[in-house]
């Protein structure tokens, strides 16, 4: 099975064209090797997936014949992406709330003592 199809299959992605697109700009390792769209997978390959700032790393068990059930997934990848993963995208969450949007303005009285303060707590 073609590696695009493959992930659009175990639903990591919603559309076989975004699976497609992910392979095309490099996001998408199969033991070790960048790989295209056509890129056939087999059981025990070794796949590495970058999706939204976690890098995803994947064993395949078996190949589905067609897309599968949510609950079906387990039976054919095996997931082996480590916990760090998505406690780095956690903290990524949280700093993205604090800063203020673009156009919002200048910063306000109080942002600018909070800016101060961490500026000398590091010097």
């Amino acid at each position: 099975m073609r590696i695009d199809k493959y992930l659009w299959c175990i639903r990591y992605f919603k559309t076989r064209t975004l699976a497609t697109t992910a392979c095309k700009k490099g996001h998408v390792r199969v033991n070790g090797e960048i790989v295209k769209p056509s890129r056939e997978v087999y059981p025990q390959d070794k796949i590495e997936l970058r999706k939204n700032q976690i890098q995803y790393k994947l064993t395949v068990n078996d190949i589905p014949e067609s897309r599968v059930g949510a609950k079906l997934v387990d039976i054919y990848r095996i997931d082996t992406t480590p916990k760090e993963a998505f406690e780095a995208q956690e903290l990524l969450k949280y700093a993205r709330d604090y800063y203020r949007k673009k156009g919002v303005g200048r910063p306000t009285k109080k942002d600018r003592r909070d800016i101060d303060d961490f500026t000398d707590k590091n010097e």
